[in-house]
């Protein structure tokens, strides 16, 4: 299923569900999410050989992946979440987490 129809499937089911499930599906969407990143990732590295363990050098291209992943994802979860009016002091707490996530990831694979 594609992310598209990932959100879509959640903007319904919180439609059919109602409000009190709200946190269940948001989180189920997001760990979806989290699970495609994870296996295009290894996707990735199975392609060019390397392996997930030990430290090596972060490429561009890995810089450029992950920027494109986070932004995707935190738009979807904005969207996701203004669409079924949660509570939206949630929107920055998520783009927070994708910064720092990303800050991280900058930091941490430089030689």
């Amino acid at each position: 299923m594609s992310t598209g129809d990932e959100l879509r499937a959640a903007v319904s089911a919180r439609r059919d569900l109602g409000p009190d499930f709200e946190d269940a599906i948001v989180e189920s969407f997001l760990d979806k999410m989290g699970k495609e990143v994870d296996r295009r990732v290894d996707e990735r590295l199975a392609v060019t050989g390397k392996k997930a363990t030990g430290r090596s050098t972060v490429s561009q291209g890995q810089r450029l992946a992950l920027a494109i992943v986070s932004l995707s994802l935190g738009t979807l979860a904005t969207v996701a979440l203004a669409i079924t009016s949660a509570d939206l002091w949630v929107i920055p707490v998520i783009w927070f987490g994708i910064v720092l996530v990303n800050v991280v990831f900058s930091v941490t694979g430089r030689d």
